[in-house]
């Protein structure tokens, strides 16, 4: 990661800067993994910033000098879909990184920010629910496919999607 960039707690008040990274990101990134049609329909629905992501203390900000969001990442014990928790497994969630600044170690940093704070958390094994298109990043942090799923965004809507996991 470039010696510019600084990672931080996010808080609601980063509501704003997290849905513009997330509207800059995920159009031109998952482009390549799913039908455009698709896309229009669950684009407005994936780039909102998550209230409660933002006020957990487990989901971290990549700021650039001047403080520009270039990345943002983290983690909950609650899994995603129906809220359950089990003991030792957390959960990774809503990772992205400005195109602009792509393999350039933002997306690493970030994980490994989150793997820190979650195994001295007790954590013991994350799972995520990755989009079709970001399944090689995660296979490059040392996640496995489970099996494809697919995400519920709204009655009618789903997305298909990789359920990975990982021992920290």
């Amino acid at each position: 990661m470039s010696a510019d960039v600084t990672l931080k707690i996010a808080t609601p008040e980063d509501a704003a800067r997290v849905a513009a990274l997330l509207a800059a990101s995920y159009p031109p990134l998952m482009a390549a993994g799913y039908d455009a049609a698709l896309l229009a329909a669950a684009l407005p629905l994936l780039t909102r910033a998550n209230p409660a992501l933002l006020s957990a203390g487990t989901f971290y900000l990549a700021e650039a000098s001047g403080g520009r969001l270039v990345g943002c990442g983290g983690w909950t014990r609650e899994r995603p879909d129906d809220g359950e928790v089990v003991p030792g497994v957390a959960h990774v969630r809503h990772f992205a990184t400005h195109p602009e600044r792509l393999r350039r170690g933002i997306g690493g940093a970030l994980y490994r920010r989150c793997e820190a704070a979650a195994r001295s958390g007790g954590v013991r094994r994350f799972e995520c629910y990755a989009s079709l298109n970001s399944e090689r990043f995660y296979a490059a942090l040392g996640f496995a496919s489970q099996r494809r799923i697919a995400l519920a965004l709204r009655p009618g809507l789903q997305l298909p999607a990789v359920l990975m996991a990982r021992s920290i």
